[in-house]
């Protein structure tokens, strides 16, 4: 990366989107219950805006890399502190300009500037020492530290910083005197008097009866000056205006004094410390997070020991544990076929499919073990809807409008997830509509994630069979375990039989032992 070039640590091989703040939620958020995990990931950091970044997902696998090192780095502690620190040297600039502008005397807003430049150019410095000092190996960090290493060593900066310095001592040494008779204030400059403190205190002291209660207290004064002071603080310019026509030229000569590439640092790490910190949040709960190795060339994919986050998060917040799951496609297989019983985890792996992809793609850490997933260009989910009265259409034709719009945006490089579609017909047209469907998305090379009740789906080319169990021994509790097998359509019904003994050969057995009872 062009050090003289750094932007960015979010975006390395691209202009920033312009548009990028404008940017809405994605149509599958809610689907995926994406929304829910942003929601949580973003508390705390409204004053960052940070949701932009979670609705931009990168173009390239050379950017989702990248995002990983900055990821790996920050995981380390001290260079992730120097980072957090500066954060907070930034958080507290804000607040000083926002008091600043909210400051009616020109005299005292411009001190505040002064004090922050001040504050600024500390900041700066300590980061780039702390920085360098972590030795950060990602390509991102590199570059910002040489970047700002480069700006603090630059003739503006040295002269902003002497100039600050000069300012806050020349401000320091000036000293002045009020006399004050009646309600008129007079004000001039300092000259040495007489100390008339000790003889006060010898005089007095004849009335001293043993030692007085102190009464400590601190007190804060206010924010904003009052019209005595500021009259007071306008006389005191008279007396030295050399010295406050200084302050009002450094004011105005670095009004944009913050760095552009710094504050946009400031502001897109915090994407990178809002998801670390909630990755963190699942530590004691056993759950794994992974940098996935990601393509956009290969269809070939798996992960061990996914799980959805969202479901993660409530069940850790309820002291639960969260069942986890895996899958893959190798060779020409590019759909997963899920069925099984109701309730029994299916939408959640769909999601959970969806989830590890679309954070794939934002270059971050995913809920699995280990995975190897596919860069797409576009997510598409086809969930069911409720009717919508205003539109004058059923949920039929509802479905197949939506689903028609997908397959005329879907192309080879994307990513479908289909639940329960087509429920609100017959099932000889949801099995025809299904199939049709599964023709276009298996002749468009895409990959796809189905949960149906129609198990003939599951027998399609490229399809893969993933079957949710049940105990064995208590066919009402689900496992939440969604497997690569047939799907024959009796499991669930066969455990149903045997737990309440209805299979052939219990049926049967009692048919004959009835028969021989009649008969004796």
């Amino acid at each position: 990366m062009d050090i003289a070039n750094f932007q960015s640590v979010l975006f390395p091989f691209e202009t920033i989107p312009d548009e990028i703040d404008r940017q809405t939620e994605p149509a599958y958020f809610p689907d995926l219950n994406l929304d829910q995990v942003v929601r949580v990931v973003m508390t705390g950091r409204a004053e960052y805006n940070l949701r932009p970044f979670f609705y931009w997902p990168c173009r390239n696998v050379g950017s989702v890399r990248y995002r990983h090192d900055i990821f790996r780095d920050l995981e380390r502690r001290e260079l992730r502190a120097s980072v957090e620190r500066f954060a907070e040297v930034m958080r507290s600039l804000r607040g000083r300009m926002v008091r600043a502008d909210s400051m009616y005397y020109k005299r005292q807003k411009q001190r505040c500037q002064l004090d922050a430049v001040n504050v600024y150019i500390e900041g700066v410095r300590r980061f780039v020492s702390e920085l360098g000092a972590a030795e950060p190996e990602a390509e991102g960090m590199r570059a910002l530290l040489s970047y700002v290493s480069v700006c603090i060593g630059s003739i503006e900066f040295r002269e902003m910083e002497g100039t600050a310095q000069h300012l806050i001592a020349e401000l320091g040494r000036i000293r002045y005197a009020l006399q004050i008779h009646g309600k008129r204030v007079t004000v001039r400059r300092y000259e040495p008097e007489p100390d008339y403190s000790a003889d006060v205190l010898e005089t007095f002291e004849k009335f001293r009866q043993g030692a007085g209660k102190e009464y400590r207290f601190k007190s804060r004064p206010p924010v904003e000056m009052n019209h005595v002071e500021a009259a007071i603080l306008d006389r005191v310019a008279l007396l030295y205006p050399g010295t406050f026509a200084a302050l009002a030229d450094f004011c105005e000569r670095y009004r944009g004094y913050m760095d552009a590439a710094l504050v946009r640092f400031d502001r897109e790490v915090q994407f990178y410390l809002a998801w670390l910190e909630h990755v963190d949040r699942f530590k004691d709960s056993g759950l794994a997070f992974c940098y996935p190795e990601v393509s956009s060339v290969s269809k070939e994919i798996h992960a061990e020991d996914g799980f959805d986050l969202a479901l993660a998060e409530a069940r850790r917040e309820e002291g639960q544990s969260v069942v986890t799951n895996s899958f893959s496609l190798s060779g020409e297989e590019r759909v997963l076929v899920v069925t099984g019983p109701n309730q029994g985890g299916k939408t959640t792996f769909a999601r959970m499919f969806g989830q590890l992809h679309f954070l794939a793609a934002l270059g971050c850490p995913v809920p699995a073990r280990n995975a190897c997933l596919f860069l797409c260009d576009q997510l598409f989910t086809h969930f069911e809807r409720g009717e919508v009265v205003e539109n004058l259409r059923g949920k039929l034709e509802d479905e197949l409008l939506r689903i028609r719009q997908i397959m005329e945006e879907a192309t080879s490089q994307s990513i479908l997830i289909m639940n329960e579609s087509f429920l609100s017909t017959t099932l000889d047209d949801a099995l025809f509509l299904s199939r049709k469907t599964m023709e276009k998305i298996v002749e468009r090379d895409m990959l796809c994630v189905s949960v149906t009740f129609l198990d003939e789906m599951s027998r399609v080319k490229s399809a893969v069979s993933m079957v949710g169990e049940v105990d064995a021994r208590d066919p009402s509790r689900r496992t939440f375990r969604i497997v690569r097998r047939p799907a024959d359509g009796l499991a669930y019904a066969m455990t149903i039989a045997k737990k309440y003994g209805l299979t052939r050969d219990e049926i049967q057995t009692r048919i004959t032992e009835n028969a021989e009872r009649s008969g004796k």
